[in-house]
């Protein structure tokens, strides 16, 4: 697995695409922090990084499918999966090895954001004025939420030989289970009978709770079954084309 998951930061960061990316995430995270005058913390009458927790989940709709796409896509499509596979790895090893290490670079890209929060703290009056509880919950919470991005993409890519299929299939995979349960729930039909429950079923109810500082087992038991489902289903979908 360690092979592997070197392998993939190497590769990641031999590329071009690798640094045009991260720098587009923080170019646009940054950009409604403090230039956009709707949402720059400089015209709030308090110190948050509500805007960050914000747009950063849209903004990992587009970068995750971005980084996942190649996992097992480009593999085979340059002919190299099949050579990764006749290694002594298990299937295990080999999905285990590109998820962390695309974990890792959902990590590196959030590193550079706590500059952020770092010059919030100090613009506070007084200086420290700022809810860092919050924070940490807000970052256990978008890391939780590129973990569950990142087993939907290393999935998708996993059934297709082409990249672009599995960057737009993984983008809208991650928008609709994200999104849709919260719109389904909102429906006159669903009012005030099932739409409690139907919201629960969406990433962004969870995600929710999370940012507000709030670390609750049902939330984390949640996100750690999504991870396990994709990742056991990438483990099907790998051991059946290998078997074909």
């Amino acid at each position: 697995m360690i092979s592997v998951f070197k392998k993939e930061l190497n590769q990641f960061f031999s590329s071009l695409t690798a640094y045009i990316v991260l720098v587009a995430f923080l170019i646009l995270t940054g950009s409604f922090i403090w230039i956009f005058s709707s949402t720059s913390v400089m015209n709030y009458n308090y110190a948050s990084l509500g805007q960050l927790f914000t747009i950063a989940p849209i903004a990992f709709m587009f970068l995750i499918p971005a980084i996942t796409m190649t996992s097992f896509s480009d593999e085979r499509q340059r002919g190299t999966l099949e050579l990764l596979i006749t290694k002594p790895l298990s299937d295990l090893d080999i999905i285990l090895g590109k998820y962390f290490a695309t974990l890792a670079l959902i990590v590196i890209a959030l590193i550079p954001t706590l500059a952020y929060y770092y010059s919030i703290y100090q613009l506070g009056s007084p200086k420290g004025n700022i809810d860092t509880g919050a924070v940490i919950g807000s970052y256990i919470g978008l890391v939780l939420l590129g973990a569950i991005f990142a087993s939907i993409g290393i999935f998708i890519s996993s059934l297709s030989s082409n990249q672009i299929v599995s960057f737009i299939t993984t983008a809208f995979s991650c928008f609709a289970l994200f999104w849709v349960f919260d719109f389904i729930s909102s429906m006159p039909s669903l009012y005030g009978k099932l739409d409690n429950l139907v919201k629960s079923l969406g990433i962004e109810y969870h995600y929710e709770n999370i940012s507000k500082g709030r670390i609750d087992t049902r939330d984390i038991v949640y996100f750690l079954s999504l991870i396990f489902l994709f990742l056991w289903l990438t483990f099907v979908s790998l051991n059946r084309r290998n078997n074909l």
